[in-house]
């Protein structure tokens, strides 16, 4: 077969084939548009001693790459009207029947092809473009995109996907951790192949990701971090649909040095591209080598023995070795440049953008020290490509997509709704800022993800053309606990022991302890955690201890090891916190004290601490007002003063002739945020009012209304095993955080949570002496508006962030 293109290729008459050359015309930098605009073809090098020199793909000799036995350049039984003994594998130049430029018979694709180099692509096993191009029309390239499987559509993956492996109780009971699973070991479970298979809840957001896969629509998703929001982009890879992966080729424009041209190709032949190009330069190289050396000889001959000069004929020796040198610096100067690769990439391209500076997100041209003198490289080969160029025709993932800076926004914002973007240098003082490609294609999917703060540093345009051209999910943090999602969570932690493969496998008991965990984590009663980032971590803890045991198996004891080993470093703080306090005596846990009142706060997201609120009153020298300190923060401080809207209301004596000084102790430079301390303020300042001690043995949380109302706040479990450390007998928790306690057993006999609704109740259970404290209760219930009696009071039934 012959070797040499096909200038009648059957397939080229394919309406949804790409034009001869394997160039599509839709693409945006492809040569269908830079036909349009009449744009030269590349030069394949500087002007040579014949015509054969000027084609990358013809020999020195003026014969073919393919060799001088090559009758024809094209099919000699298509009909083409190539010459088959023009002896060119397609020369532009050369008047050939295969020259685009020519007005020849050949195939009138080719007329509009300017991006015919002529290289003869050959990988040594008989190789034939039409490999490349006439796959047929299902998108298919040299086995680049395989065939569907038939283990289920796109509608069948993700979280619908039910455990498999194990057998399942229909009915199973209400405490049975394990869903139904009727299981020993994980080992008995079997992992889903595909990615999405394996995301655990989270099913809008998987719904939203198999919608846009289906459609190419670009996709935000906000939310706490270790919710899956990667796991997810990585997934919408594998799910879109299969099409023509691109390589892109970036070659010399002989017109303009500083405007590289571009050319895209199927994917795997930009690859043999280049390769058939740097064997045509080395030939090249060869036969001017060869005929520098003879000229040499011949001038050294002639100047030793015609005419006797010696020197003369050195420096003009001299004079031709660099001529020649020169020359094949320009050979190999012309070789394209590939600037994206997909010739292994079998699936969609998936490329993590995250924290990218502009070069690297964007595309970049190399500084060039020597920029003359014959030493400078090629503007082409400068050239790099950035992952908005390399996520063509696959997904780019950006997380903390606040953390870009604007301009790389506004850049990326371009990208997106042009579908191309250009490559120039991005530092100003490098040589490279003077260089501009081309535009090349990006045509991906972009998945953009963040905390809730990354809205507020984004560009608007950005998130519009997000919004406008795909959809914003919201990444929850809890899921309800029903016995299906029990059953994912055990393969959750089956799918953990597979990815680290080196971790023994866990038993049914510590199985149902992670879920345990997993519960406790929520902070919601009913809900499991979907913070999955977390609990995988403690998994893998868990695993290390048994294998350092050199345990066949995790058992419950090494999961209860892991908790103690993997606390946060808020929760290690929060401990040594309250160790140090009782060294020196500042953690009080029994009598009652006038003033000051045990607080509760929490130290990260899994962390709780005891932190005591003194107040005093003391007559003012410029009016009355409340003076609080302790580094409070917004919220903390408006909390402040809803508790003095009481206090005022409540107190008999003409507080504007008094100032009341709260104290938050001990809060370090964190500060104090969020209104949790709110019934501990207004204790402690109704305390120092009355002078009426409050019991040091007990604990209390929650926010208060205006009114005396009692508010759920977050973190009750963390804050009661917190107060149960510090040696609190009791904790007043509100009654709407009754249904989310969850606290570890081993603090449950230690400690006696009572819920309130009103702050009568917490000053009924708070304060000392029966005849002051019951006087005090029933003015404040007088005053507030609420008794308990009427049973009036009402909360959220679910907790706030706070």
């Amino acid at each position: 077969m012959s070797n040499e293109k096909d200038t009648n290729d059957p397939t080229a008459d394919d309406p949804d084939e790409p034009p001869h050359g394997g160039v599509d015309d839709s693409s945006p930098a492809g040569n269908g548009e830079d036909a349009t605009r009449g744009d030269p073809e590349p030069d394949d090098g500087p002007a040579n001693d014949s015509g054969a020199d000027e084609d990358p793909a013809a020999g020195s000799d003026g014969e073919s790459a393919a060799g001088p036995d090559d009758e024809s350049a094209a099919d000699p039984d298509d009909g083409s009207a190539a010459d088959p003994d023009d002896g060119s594998a397609a020369d532009p130049d050369d008047g050939s029947a295969a020259d685009p430029d020519d007005g020849s018979a050949a195939d009138p694709d080719d007329e509009d092809d300017p991006w015919d180099d002529g290289v003869v692509v050959d990988d040594g096993d008989g190789f034939d473009e039409t490999d490349v191009v006439g796959e047929g029309t299902d998108g298919a390239r040299n086995g680049n995109n395989p065939e569907p499987s038939d283990d289920g559509g796109i509608d069948e993956l993700g979280s619908t996907v039910e455990v498999e492996g194990a057998e399942i109780d229909e009915d199973p009971d209400e405490d049975d951790l394990l869903g139904g699973l009727k299981i020993d070991t994980t080992a008995e479970l079997e992992i889903p192949d595909r990615l999405v298979d394996q995301v655990i809840g989270q099913e809008h957001a998987r719904d939203v990701i198999i919608k846009a896969a289906k459609q190419r629509r670009h996709v935000m998703m906000i939310g706490s971090p270790g919710t899956g929001k990667s796991m997810l982009a990585k997934a919408m890879s594998e799910l879109l649909p299969k099409e023509e992966l691109q390589d892109v080729l970036v070659y010399h424009n002989p017109d303009d040095g500083n405007k590289p041209k571009v050319r895209t190709v199927p994917a795997g032949k930009g690859d043999q591209i280049v390769e058939a190009h740097r064997e045509e330069a080395r030939k090249r190289n060869q036969m001017r080598s060869l005929l520098m050396w003879i000229i040499i000889a011949v001038v050294l001959g002639y100047a030793l023995i015609i005419v006797g000069q010696i020197l003369v004929g050195i420096i003009a020796a001299g004079v031709v070795y660099l001529v020649f040198r020169y020359l094949n610096r320009g050979s190999d100067a012309m070789i394209p440049n590939l600037l994206v690769n997909n010739g292994d990439t079998k699936t969609a391209p998936f490329r993590d953008a995250t924290g990218a500076h502009a070069g690297a997100l964007l595309g970049d041209v190399r500084h060039d020290p020597f920029q003359s003198g014959g030493m400078e490289t090629p503007s082409h080969d400068r050239v790099e490509a950035g992952a908005i160029h390399k996520a063509n025709k696959g997904v780019l993932f950006i997380d903390e997509i606040n953390t870009l800076d604007i301009r790389s926004q506004q850049h990326l914002m371009t990208a997106i709704q042009e579908g191309e973007f250009s490559i120039t240098g991005q530092s100003e003082r490098s040589s490279g800022a003077m260089v501009q490609t081309e535009p090349v294609p990006t045509d991906f999917v972009m998945i953009a993800a963040g905390n809730l703060d990354a809205m507020e540093n984004m560009h608007p345009a950005l998130r519009s053309r997000i919004k406008g051209y795909g959809y914003e999910v919201y990444m929850e943090d809890t899921i309800e606990d029903t016995p299906e999602m029990r059953r994912k969570y055990v393969r959750f932690i089956a799918q953990e022991v597979a990815k680290d493969g080196r971790l023994p496998e866990f038993s049914a008991e510590a199985v149902e302890e992670i879920i345990l965990e997993a519960k406790r984590r929520s902070g919601r009663k009913g809900h499991l955690t979907l913070k999955m980032r977390n609990l995988g971590g403690m998994v893998r803890v868990a695993g290390d201890i048994a294998r350092g045991e050199d345990a066949e198996m995790t058992t419950r004891d090494h999961v209860l090891q892991a908790k103690g080993r993997s606390r946060s470093i808020e929760q290690q703080l929060a401990d040594d916190y309250i160790e140090r306090r009782k060294d020196y005596e500042l953690q009080v846990s029994d009598g009652y004290v006038v003033g000051r009142v045990n607080g509760l706060a929490v130290m990260g997201e899994d962390s709780g601490i005891m932190l005591p609120v003194m107040a005093e009153v003391t007559p003012t020298q410029s009016g009355g007002q409340v003076i609080a300190t302790g580094q409070l923060k917004e919220m903390a401080e408006e909390s402040v003063q809803n508790v003095s809207a009481i206090i005022k209301k409540f107190s008999d004596e003409n507080i504007s002739e008094k100032d009341i000084h709260i104290q938050f102790i001990q809060t370090g430079q964190q500060g104090v945020d969020g209104d949790s301390a709110s019934i501990t303020v207004a204790t402690a300042v109704i305390s120092a009012l009355e002078n009426v001690g409050v019991d040091q043995s007990l604990a209390m949380t929650g926010s208060l209304s205006v009114r005396g109302d009692v508010l759920p706040v977050g973190g009750v479990t963390h804050k009661i095993e917190a107060a149960a450390k510090a040696g609190c007998d009791r904790v007043i928790i509100p009654a709407a955080n009754e249904q989310d306690v969850m606290i570890e057993d081993e603090y449950e006999e230690m400690i006696e949570v009572i819920p309130v609704s009103h702050i009568s109740e917490v000053l009924d259970i708070a304060l000392e002496g029966e005849t002051e404290k019951d006087s005090l209760v029933s003015r404040l219930k007088s005053i507030t508006g609420s008794t308990l009696k009427d049973g009036n009071v009402s909360g959220p039934s679910n907790p706030s962030p706070q």
